[in-house]
Order: C-alpha cells, then structure tokens, then sequence
C-alpha cells in the first residue's frame, strides 16, 4: 500500500451537500445576459439565407451574434484551422449553430432563436463509412505504421483469418454540460470563467477570435462537473462565444447548454471501422497483422489526427505483433466533429486486437485466455526476435513479466479455473439463461502523443504564519487531482494537508500549460509542485543551516509539521518560515517539469512515446437470457498498477468508474443518428449510462479491486502511476464475457467467429444469439 495517506477527495463533503460550485453556479455580475443557439435542420446545405433582423426586435433581445461580427479569425480549430466559430457558406452538420442569441433571459433568447429566418439550399450529407468510402471523403492522407514484412509473414502463416469490426461512439456525459461566463473588469482584461481541461488552449482561442493578445485574455477554471475528454477543445468556442458578446455588449454574458443541447452540439468518442487480416501459428500466437483503422473524425478534424495515432499505437494492447502493417484514415462525415474522450483512441484500437484474439481462439478451439497469455510481450520467438518491443519502436520495460503477475493475481482473485466449471455447468442444465465469463488485459502508455504537451508548472506561496497556496496548471473535473497535488505538496514540505490550499487554475497565475488530459495530470503538475516545494525549502534549510551553525553536508529533513536534523536540531515548519522571513528570503517559487526521453516521428509514426506503461487485468462473469438479450453483470474482479500510489482511494475510484464507464461505452450507450443526420439519442430517456444497479455487489464479494503492490514506478513522482484512462479498458472483459455467454447458446460446436456488434446491447445479443442458435 502506498506511503500516502488514503484521504478523502479534497471536495468530497462539497460534492455531497452541494457546497461546492462550478462555473455557472459562481456569483456573477449583475446584469449578466444569456446566449442560446440557432441550429441548423440540415446535416449537410448551403447558406442561402440568414436573416436575423426580426430577433433584434425581440424582447430582451441585447445582440445577435453571427459570423459576420467575429473580429478576429473565424476558426477554433485545435491543430488545423479548418473549424469556423460560426459557418459563413455551408452547414456541415444538423444541429449545427448558424448565429447566437444575446438577450436577458434564457427564456428570450430561445424565443428570439425561433425568429431567425433561415433558408437552407440541401447538399447530400455523409453520414456513415460506406458513405465516406463512396465519396472519398477522407481528412488528411492516410497515415501509416510498419514494422517488418506483414506480406511475407502473413503468406507463410499455419493460419489466417480476416474481418471486418466496428466500434461505436460514446457521449461523454459529464453531469456539468458546457458552461461559460465572460466579462471585461475595470483594468479592461476579458476576464473568462469556462468549464475547460485546457485553460491555456481557451485562452488562446478566445484570443485569437477576438484579435487580441493572450495577455488580455484571462481564463480560469474552478472545477467541472466531470469531462473526460469532452471538455478539452469543446469547451473553446462556447468561450469564444461569450468573450465575444462580453466585448461587444460591455455586459457580464453566460452559456450553461441544456442536455439535448449539448449532446446535439459536441463531438463524441470516435466510432471506429476497422479491416484486418491476421496470421498465427498453432497456439494462437500472433505472426503477422495487418489492419486499415478508419476513425469517424465528423466535419472537421478537432483532435482526431492523435488519435487515429494513439490507435494505431495501441492495437497491440498487451500483446507482441512481429510483422505489422498499419493504415489509418479520418473519415470526413456530415456529424459532429468528435473528439478526445478517456483513452484517447487507445481503446479503439486494443478492442480490435481483443477482436481478433477471440476470433483465433475459436478457430483453433483455445481458450481465450490461453491466447491471450500465449501473445503476452517477453520471451523469444524461434527466430530469436526479441518479444520487448512494441510495433512503434518502444521497449516494453521487464517484458510480459509485470503483465504475468497482474495476470496471474487476476485469475486468483476471480477464482478463475473454478468459476468456469462452475459456469460449464449451469449452462448445461439452463437452456435459455447462459453465463459466459472472461479475463482480458490492459497496457496503456502514459504521456501525450505530442512530445511538447508533456511539461507543467506550477507556483508555490507560503505565507508568513507557515500556511501554503499552490497554483499549478491542471483542472480539477472530478478525478481527483487536487487531492493529490495537496498529498505531493504535504509530503514534500512535511505538513499537513490542511495547511495546504489548492487555489482555482487560472493562466494569470500559471501559464502556458497543457490539457489535463492523457492521464498524465498528477505525473506532470505532481513534479512541477515538488519542483517548486523544494525550491523554497531549499532557502528555507540554507536559512537553518547559518542558524544551527551547521555545515552544508548536513541534511535536513521535513515531516510532521517539523524540520529536523542530523544532528537532532529542530524546528516547527512554521517557525522556520518566520525565521526565513526574517532573513529577508523568497518564500515563493515556480516549479516546472518535462517528460524527459521522449521522441516521437510523426512521419514514420515510430518512437518512444511513453513515459511507461499502465497494466491492468479484469475477470468478469456474465449472465444472458436469450429470449430477450437482457444481460447482467454478476462479477467483476479489476487488478491494476498504480505503482506507489499518491492516494489509494483516489485511485480506486478512477479504476472502478473507468471500469464502469468502459462498460457502457461497450454495451448499452448507443448513438442513433436518423437518415436525415439528427442525432435521437440526446437525453437519458434515450441513451443509456450504467447506473449502480448495472455494478455487481461489492460487500457480497462480487466486486472487487486490487492495487498491484510493491510496483513503485522509477522517475514517475513518488512513484506512482497514472489511474486516469486505462482502467476503462478493463472493461473489454465484460463485452468478452458477453461473447463466451452466447458462444453458450450454440446447439452444435463450431469455430466460427462469434459476431458481436459494439456496442453489445440487448438487441445485439439477441442477434448473436439467434446466429450462434441456427
């Protein structure tokens, strides 16, 4: 277990009686205005018409913003400029906002909307992959993986087989929906109050819209109401949006988007097609692989370059692919432009790989753990081709072993071996309810794809009666990353944490930083704050030395609110402070810190873009009827390294939602869009989130969670690990489960591949059902 303390989370009594605030529950201006939409009811047209001269009139009505009164550059586009704040020529996908609404009320401002006169010229939409097939219509040229000679390999393979596989998209959900309020104060600095994980980023968008200086531009951000990746460019124009009405009306402006609003208005988890062709020997290990991943990047292409990237780097999940042949493409459609979501592309491309080792494992009638362990990196091959090396390029650090030993406790907390007998029997004597019950792994690499996004910084306060501000660059969205700074900066000063406060992110107090995003916030903002603690205690020992007369090979130490030492001198930290203060020294600093060992050819797509590797395993135990494809959970056993942990609750936490959340995203949160481009899934009467009842029961033993001990990370802060993202992907063992549970239902053996759509719900297993069944 780890040396730091299990605390709660820093907010959790806030969380629960509603004391803590977020950004549309700051006390604003008086006066503030409200901005609402006009949508577009075509996915794909040509702007013939906007007239908005009616809705001027309307009651209430301050402003109607359109393209036409943007000052700076009309583009939010995160790595490309190819995404106007507003169209000017072409709608390019329903719901798509053509103006916005300034008025007193949210009430008047919706009313004003439906005065808007639009006329649209229609222009055929692409709304699918055979869509985009057809047209072409692809962003970017392709890219491309390769290692070895996947041709050649797969020619010479004792066996192959070919498919087709689909992932869908996901909403992200948060319970906080996009919210932003700007106003200029009385020094005239736009001053931006958003619900962002790139604070930095929406300060240069809002900047760069309104043809200002990034110095102008302050934005901060309290805390989200949740964002897993949604909030890391989306949140950019609603900023814009609001920065802009502010400087043209001198008035406070909010946006707070109702739920329909924004699941019709933000980009999703990409869906993935994907065409693979795949080569093995006896065993089911994998010889050669070669594949053509297709993301569903939407109209533009937000952050959909990195992760096709991150897909195509993780398609081998925990497994070592010798002969590779990687092509991606971004499919240009008529929908929303989609975009980072928790495991960033990475579990699109491990599904495909879990895909394929199913498959393998029913034409050579293995049992799928056996393949699965069978492909685990380490060891030789016959031809004596180091298994340590990922198909990019990256050493996978003490090979399969940490895997093994995740694996191995993972069986044992499942009670692997007996539970499957157990299960081989009551399908036998149940003809219609079958069990199906599976483990799968999780490698997940930590650090940006981008080399220049793994830095931080941060900045240290300690005021004169020994009590602490840190500033650092990451957002707070309900992960628990306060928590943990205030657990990095208590442990490096010696104090408690309560004389530690942790102030809201805000670029005037940190800037230039990167999204908290990639799991990577505690790894980089956690050095940086230690960085910038031991700066000051640095002076503050220098201080203590003259003092105690001591020479400089001395050490001092900091713990319990006291600072001691060699020599048994001591001190309480905050008489050290005053005693520093007197000296007349600094008792604030910056910290900073980036990755180092990182490299990354964007060319070749080779490298070494991991900081380390997060390993994981799941067992997990299904039930299905198959008279109506209702399934349920029955148990779940999640063995994951977090190394040493910064905080064990914490970290739980994150591996159980993930878990949770991996798990609707692979069987029951299906987006449906219509023909006509309009997405019907925009509410929870009509998309379905997992609820407590979906999770098995954790004090009957049915739900459980191991951290891997003694698994300190060498060179990561105080050797933990990151929580954020892998653990999501632990729940490809439910969507496996699901398919052993049809594969149940078969009347006669075959080896032929259990077809089951992503996601897998009731009607998707009740199709695998009737299939297995005929």
């Amino acid at each position: 277990m780890s040396a730091m303390s299990a605390s709660p989370h820093e907010s959790a009594i806030g969380h629960v009686t509603g004391a803590a605030r977020y950004t549309d529950e700051l006390a604003m201006p008086s006066g503030c205005l409200s901005m609402m939409p006009v949508l577009s009811t075509l996915a794909h047209a040509r702007i013939v018409q906007l007239d908005v001269s009616a809705a001027r009139l309307a009651e209430g009505v301050i402003d109607v913003i359109t393209a036409a009164d943007i000052p700076g550059l009309n583009d939010t586009g995160a790595i490309v400029h190819d995404e106007p704040l507003l169209p000017t020529t072409t709608v390019e996908f329903y719901g798509q906002a053509l103006a916005w609404i300034v008025a007193k009320t949210d009430a008047q401002a919706i009313s004003a909307a439906k005065l808007v006169r639009v006329e649209l010229a229609p222009l055929p939409p692409i709304l699918s992959f055979s869509d985009a097939q057809a047209a072409q219509a692809y962003h970017m040229a392709p890219k491309r993986l390769i290692r070895g000679d996947a041709e050649s390999a797969l020619t010479a393979s004792p066996h192959r087989l070919s498919g087709t596989f689909e992932s869908g998209g996901q909403d992200h959900f948060y319970l906080e929906t996009h919210a932003s309020w700007a106003y200029m104060d009385s020094e005239n600095l736009l001053r931006v109050h958003a619900s962002t994980q790139h604070p930095s980023e929406t300060q240069h968008i809002v900047a760069r819209v309104l043809a200002l200086r990034q110095h102008e531009v302050i934005v901060s951000c309290v805390r989200m109401g949740g964002a897993f990746g949604g909030k890391e460019t989306q949140a950019n124009a609603f900023a814009a949006l609001v920065a802009l009405a502010a400087m043209r009306t001198g008035k406070p402006v909010r946006i707070k988007l109702k739920r329909e609003a924004d699941m019709t208005l933000t980009g999703k988890r990409h869906p993935f097609q994907t065409h693979y062709d795949v080569g093995f020997d006896s065993d089911g290990r994998i010889t050669a692989l070669r594949a053509e991943l297709i993301a569903d990047a939407g109209w533009s292409l937000d952050l959909s370059p990195p992760v096709l990237t991150r897909a195509m780097a993780h398609i081998d999940n925990a497994y070592y692919l010798p002969h590779v042949h990687l092509t991606g493409l971004m499919a240009r459609t008529n929908k929303v432009s989609n975009t980072a979501f928790r495991g960033f592309g990475g579990p699109q491309g491990m599904l495909v790989i879990e895909e394929i080792i199913s498959a393998i494992a029913r034409q050579l009638d293995l049992a799928p753990e056996v393949v699965r362990a069978h492909n685990f990196y380490g060891g030789k091959t016959g031809m004596e081709l180091a298994r340590d090396h990922t198909h990019y390029g990256q050493p996978v650090r003490d090979g399969g072993l940490r895997m093994q030993r995740i694996w191995d406790i993972a069986l044992k907390q499942g009670n692997y071996p007996a539970r499957k007998q157990e299960l081989a029997a009551f399908n036998q004597t149940s003809p219609m309810r079958k069990r199906g019950l599976a483990i799968t792994p999780v490698k997940f690499g930590i650090s940006f794809n981008k080399v220049t996004y793994n830095q931080a910084g941060a900045h240290v306060l300690i005021y004169h009666d020994g009590s602490v501000h840190v500033n650092h660059g990451g957002t707070e969205m309900g992960q628990g990353l306060h928590s943990k700074m205030l657990a990095v900066a208590a442990r490096t000063l010696g104090i408690a944490q309560s004389h530690i406060k942790i102030m809201v992110t805000s670029t005037e107090k940190v800037p230039n930083t990167s999204a908290t995003a990639a799991s990577a916030g505690a790894d980089l903002n956690g050095q940086a704050v230690k960085s910038a603690c031991d700066a000051i205690l640095a002076r503050i020992f220098a201080v203590l030395r003259t003092h105690w007369d001591l020479q400089d090979a001395i050490e001092l130490h900091c713990a319990n609110d006291q600072i001691s030492s060699a020599c048994g001198n001591q001190i309480c930290f905050k008489d050290a402070v005053a005693l520093s203060y007197e000296a007349r020294i600094s008792l604030a600093a910056t910290g900073f810190y980036a990755t180092p060992g990182l490299s990354w050819d964007m060319e070749h797509n080779t490298g070494h873009p991991f900081y380390y590797f997060s390993c994981g395993a799941a067992v997990s135990e299904v039930e299905v009827d198959g008279y109506t494809g209702e399934w349920r959970l029955r148990a779940a056993h999640l063995v994951h390294d977090v190394g040493d942990s910064l905080n064990p609750l914490i970290d739980i936490g994150q591996i159980e939602g993930g878990f949770v959340q991996g798990m609707g995203w692979l069987t029951m949160e299906e987006l449906v869009w219509d023909a006509h481009g309009r997405l019907r899934t925009v509410a929870p009467s009509t998309y379905k989130i997992p609820t407590i009842s979906e999770v098995p029961d954790a004090l009957a033993g049915q739900f459980s969670t191991t951290l891997l001990d003694n698994a300190a990370q060498p060179g990561v802060i105080y050797g933990s690990k990151a929580a954020g993202e892998p653990p999501l992907m632990l729940a490809i063992s439910v969507r496996e489960a699901l398919r052993d549970a049809v594969a149940a239902f078969a009347i006669t053996p075959s080896c032929a591949p259990i077809k089951l759509d992503c996601p897998s719900t009731p009607e998707a297993i009740l199709r695998a059902v009737i299939a297995v069944r005929s």
